[in-house]
């Protein structure tokens, strides 16, 4: 009796060790694994800052899903969402995307990012309703994030201490008001003013990335807002008998 059921168990265990798994075993939860180009795609989320015509722009990717791109431009005082597709061909990202349509300067944006070169982007914009001062822009712009920077500009103290009436006493209004607005531009303020974007733009530590910085400013920039703003008002109503 011994004799028959040896072979037998080890007939049952050879047929159930070697039996195939099933197809189930290795298989993970659809949408679990994202496909290579989703991948590619996510990494390009991001801000990219360069010319816009005569102006800076910053171009932010916020939010990138299977084929769907959405973003925001701020540019001449302006922060406009933008939305679109992506498709991919060898190796590069065409996207056209769309801002609202509510505002007179929204326009299309239409952009390639090489998967090779995924901190470059070159394209151009379109305005939806072209005039004698709005018309069509080419760009090429590169990644760079934004960060808060307190020890640049002409007045950097304007953002480190509470300022004293001798810091701003003997400054004139166009003193004054630099030092004013390098408070805003440092928290990235994109100015409507186009002689405050001339003053700014240029820097290459100016990156403009809102159009509110109200809840960005720290308290001893508030003060020194107020002071600084007081002094201006003795500036332009005493005129060269203030100040140097």
């Amino acid at each position: 009796m011994k004799r028959i059921l040896f072979p037998a168990l080890l007939c049952f265990l050879l047929f159930t060790g070697c039996k195939p798994k099933s197809k189930n075993t290795d298989d993970k939860t659809p949408g679990s694994e994202l496909s290579t180009a989703a991948v590619d795609l996510a990494k390009l989320i991001g801000s990219y800052v360069g010319d816009f015509g005569t102006n800076k722009i910053t171009l932010l990717i916020t939010r990138a899903v299977n084929d769907t791109i959405e973003g925001r431009s701020v540019v001449g005082g302006n922060d406009r969402p933008f939305a679109g597709i992506a498709k991919l061909t060898d190796g590069k990202y065409t996207i056209n995307a769309k801002e609202p349509g509510d505002d007179k300067y929204d326009g299309v944006f239409n952009f390639i990012i090489d998967t090779k070169q995924p901190d470059v982007v070159s394209g151009n914009w379109k305005p939806n309703v072209p005039d004698a001062h709005l018309g069509p822009k080419d760009f090429s712009l590169t990644r760079r994030a934004f960060r808060y920077l307190v020890d640049v500009g002409q007045y950097p103290d304007a953002s480190k201490r509470e300022l004293t009436e001798d810091d701003v006493s003997n400054l004139n209004k166009e003193d004054l008001q630099t030092m004013r607005n390098e408070i805003f531009a440092r928290h990235g303020y994109c100015f409507k003013k186009k002689n405050l974007r001339e003053m700014f733009e240029d820097k290459d530590w100016y990156i403009p990335n809102t159009v509110d910085v109200k809840k960005d400013l720290t308290e001893i920039e508030k003060k020194n807002i107020t002071l600084i703003k007081r002094y201006e008002k003795y500036a332009e109503d005493f005129g060269d008998d203030y100040g140097r």
